[in-house]
């Protein structure tokens, strides 16, 4: 699964913020210099190594934004940056993917986080539980060009109201990607009992996607 790290505090009221592109460029110049260490630690299963120096970097671009190293879709590893879909960091993600090296291989990176191929294929952990997101089911409707949606698990009987929350956030996350699930959903509900013509995340996927081509 991710891991999300950020040791830095947001400042709640900062008085100079970097230039966008300025703080891109500055990144992937310490990225650069970094990336033999980060490389390491992934091959050795410790990204607990260098995870407090990315977090600086991270940072550094912008005090709000996140990062996760996941593995990639297209090459080895993933670097993912994030403003979690806020518009005020859209600049600073903008110039940083803007200014990124080409991928290769080993790396490939993005400035929100992408779907996965396949979310039934997920396990997460919640403590000591592990869920299957092929257990997961969705009601989603049409709403004013939004998608509104209520997720149901069969564990969530079992979870306390934080973990069902993050469950409820989480499959769409991973089965839209940040961005698709920003732009096209509405009113996200937890459903304490399976609804009525629930469906699959892969059928949902392919309605939400399909409402995006054809609104309303």
């Amino acid at each position: 699964m991710s891991w999300f790290r950020r040791r830095r505090e947001p400042d709640p009221a900062p008085v100079h913020l970097p230039n966008p592109a300025e703080a891109a460029v500055a990144f992937w110049t310490a990225w650069h210099d970094l990336l033999p260490s980060v490389s390491a630690a992934l091959g050795d299963r410790a990204p607990e190594l260098v995870e407090d120096r990315l977090a600086e970097l991270v940072a550094d671009v912008h005090p709000d934004l996140r990062f996760s190293l996941e593995r990639g879709h297209r090459a080895i590893y993933a670097l993912v940056v994030t403003g979690q879909e806020d518009p005020r960091l859209r600049p600073w993600t903008d110039a940083w993917i803007a200014a990124a090296p080409a991928e290769d291989v080993i790396w490939e990176y993005h400035d929100s986080v992408p779907p996965v191929p396949d979310p039934t294929e997920v396990t997460i952990n919640l403590g000591p539980r592990r869920l299957r997101l092929a257990d997961v089911r969705v009601v989603a409707q049409e709403s004013d060009g939004l998608v509104d949606v209520a997720v149901w698990h069969p564990g969530f009987a079992e979870l306390d109201d934080a973990s069902r929350e993050r469950l409820t956030f989480l499959p769409l996350d991973v089965t839209l990607g940040e961005r698709l699930a920003g732009e096209r959903l509405g009113r996200v509900e937890t459903a304490v009992v399976e609804p009525e013509g629930a469906i699959g995340l892969l059928e949902f996927r392919d309605l939400v996607r399909g409402t995006g081509e054809h609104p309303s």
